[in-house]
This record gives C-alpha cells, sequence and structure tokens, in this order.
C-alpha cells in the first residue's frame, strides 16, 4: 500500500473543507486543513515541496495574497485555486503568477484530483532544483572554478597548471567540492554538471 500523499488546504468554508477531505480521501489524499493564511504560513515548511488548494476570498490574507507570500519565499509548493469567486481575469491572474491551476467551486473529483497528481510532481522536480541550486551557492569562487575543471575533464595536474597553484591544492579543493555537493564520485559530479550551465 502506498502512503497517502498530505496536501494542504487553506479555506475558511469549515463545510467546504469538510467535504474535500473526504472527497480527496477517497483518490489517496491525506487533507490538512488551514482555516486561514497566516496559520498556514506560520505552520508549514515553505521550503519543502508539495502542493496547496487555496480558496481566493477569506478574511485575513486573501489567496492571491497567500500565493504572493509563497513566491517571496521562493516556496516550491504547487498552488491550485479553488474558488466560488472566481471569473477569467482571476484566473489569468492567478495562472500568470505561477498557480499550478484554477478551479470553481464545485469541483469534479477526478479533475482536483489529477491536477493534485501533477502539481505534487511539478513541486517534487522544483524542490529539487531548488537544492541542488543551494548545494552549488555554498561553493566558494575557487571551488566553482575546480568544479567547472573537473567537468570539462581536466586532470589534476591540468587544474594546477591552469590555476598556477600545487596540485594538492587542487586535491584539497576539489574533495571540498565532492563534500558539499554529496557526490561521492566523479560520475555523481558530473550529473550535478548542468547546474553551471544556470
Amino acid at each position: 500500500m502506498t502512503t497517502m500523499q498530505t496536501v494542504y488546504l487553506v479555506d475558511d468554508d469549515e463545510a467546504v473543507a469538510d467535504s474535500l477531505t473526504f472527497l480527496l480521501e477517497g483518490f489517496g489524499y491525506q487533507v490538512q486543513w488551514f482555516a486561514d493564511g497566516q496559520l498556514f504560513l506560520q505552520q508549514i515548511d515553505l521550503s519543502q515541496p508539495g502542493c496547496v488548494i487555496l480558496d481566493s476570498r477569506m478574511p485575513g490574507l486573501t489567496g492571491q495574497q497567500l500565493q504572493q507570500q509563497l513566491n517571496q519565499s521562493q516556496s516550491p509548493l504547487a498552488v491550485i485555486f479553488l474558488t466560488g469567486h472566481g471569473d477569467v481575469p482571476m484566473a489569468v491572474d492567478a495562472l500568470k503568477n505561477g498557480a499550478f491551476d484554477f478551479f470553481q467551486k464545485p469541483v469534479q473529483g477526478q479533475a482536483l484530483a489529477d491536477a493534485l497528481a501533477k502539481g505534487l510532481a511539478h513541486s517534487q522536480q522544483l524542490g529539487q532544483k531548488q537544492a541542488e541550486h543551494h548545494l552549488l551557492d555554498s561553493l566558494t569562487e575557487r571551488e566553482r572554478e575546480i568544479f567547472r575543471l573537473v567537468v570539462s575533464g581536466q586532470t589534476n595536474k591540468q587544474m594546477a597548471d591552469t590555476l598556477f597553484v600545487a596540485v594538492r591544492t587542487i586535491e584539497v579543493h576539489r574533495a571540498k567540492v565532492m563534500k558539499k555537493l554529496g557526490a561521492s564520485n566523479i560520475a555523481e559530479l558530473l550529473k550535478l554538471a548542468p547546474l553551471l550551465e544556470g
């Protein structure tokens, strides 16, 4: 049996929350409900991948304001709007600001479940990319240079000649690069090479 994936629901209407929870549990999701956006922001680790279903009109933070906060914190969470007050301009605006999908209440269960599955997969990819970029950011300028040269196929001796340093210095930097990037061998290091393009 697969473990149920948790999705977050931010909606001030308890009846809606109850029926959505029941609906989504039928599709194998576990729902964590928040009656307001501020509570959600305080209790959830925004740096982790996942999916959040937002209502647009709520007391306190609106769904749009909450989406803005998620964007500002560069959260990989996929945002799906589910609102009873939606219109085309609102949907366009939400999608332009990075929402993964937009639905009006009442929603068809299968359509929402499909959007959640895609949203969660998208969020996982985004989270992975962000984690890799954080790793790259942890490298010093010199370590990044060494990483680049390793990826280009240079030996320690060639790198030492290129950078006018001792081979031992290259070995020390290279070991640090491997450790910081979590690579135990050259093949794993090469897999991270696309990061240098970004």
